[in-house]
C-alpha cells in the first residue's frame, strides 16, 4: 500500500552477492526503488558475465539501479511531476562507490568501461549519488542471499510491506 510522506523523493538501494550461482559463479545483483518513500520495483537477477570481484559484481548492479532510477525519474516527469533533487542509491561496497567516483580509466576497470562512463556522466551531472550504507542496513540483502527469518522480517516492515489478509 502506498503511503503519503509529502515528497517525491526517489532513491534506491543495491546490492550484489559475488559468485553467488553455484552453477555458473554469476554474481546475483539485486536493487529496491522508491518513490516518495513508498517501494516501487525491486528486482533479483543473475549478471549476464562473470564478475571477476566483488567490487565489479557490485559495480555493474550499482548501473543497474540507477538505470532505474532514471527511469522512475523519467516517469515522473512525464506526469507532471519534475525531480531536480539529486536521487540516491544506497550500496554497501566501498570499491564500487570509489570506482564510481574515480575520474582515471585504470587497467582494472576496462572489462565495466560502458558502465564506469556512464555512472560517471551521471555523477559529474549530479543527477545521482552513491551514498554509502552498512551492510546491517541495507535493505536489498534479502534480494542477493540468504538471511535469516529477524533480517527477512525486519526487512519487509522498512519495505513497508505488510500482508492484508494477516488478521488484525
Amino acid at each position: 500500500m502506498f503511503s503519503n510522506h509529502g515528497n517525491l523523493k526517489v532513491e534506491g538501494y543495491t546490492d550484489a552477492y559475488w559468485t553467488g550461482s553455484k552453477d555458473d559463479r554469476r554474481s546475483t545483483s539485486g536493487y529496491f526503488t522508491f518513490g516518495g518513500g513508498n517501494l516501487v520495483t525491486l528486482r533479483s537477477k543473475n549478471q549476464p558475465v562473470v564478475a571477476r570481484s566483488s567490487a565489479e559484481a557490485e559495480f555493474r548492479g550499482m548501473a543497474l539501479g540507477a538505470c532505474k532510477l532514471l527511469w522512475i525519474k523519467n516517469v515522473l516527469s512525464d506526469l507532471g511531476f519534475k525531480q531536480n533533487e539529486t536521487m540516491s542509491l544506497y550500496c554497501d561496497n566501498t570499491s564500487g562507490i570509489a570506482i564510481a567516483h574515480n575520474p582515471v580509466q585504470h587497467d582494472r576497470t576496462k572489462h565495466v568501461e560502458i558502465d564506469r562512463h556512464f555512472i560517471k556522466e551521471k555523477l559529474e551531472a549530479i543527477i545521482i549519488s552513491f551514498p554509502f550504507v552498512r551492510s546491517e542496513l541495507q535493505l536489498a540483502d534479502v534480494l542477493t542471499k540468504g538471511v535469516s527469518s529477524k533480517v527477512f522480517n525486519e526487512s519487509l516492515f522498512k519495505l513497508g510491506m505488510c500482508d492484508i489478509h494477516a488478521p488484525t
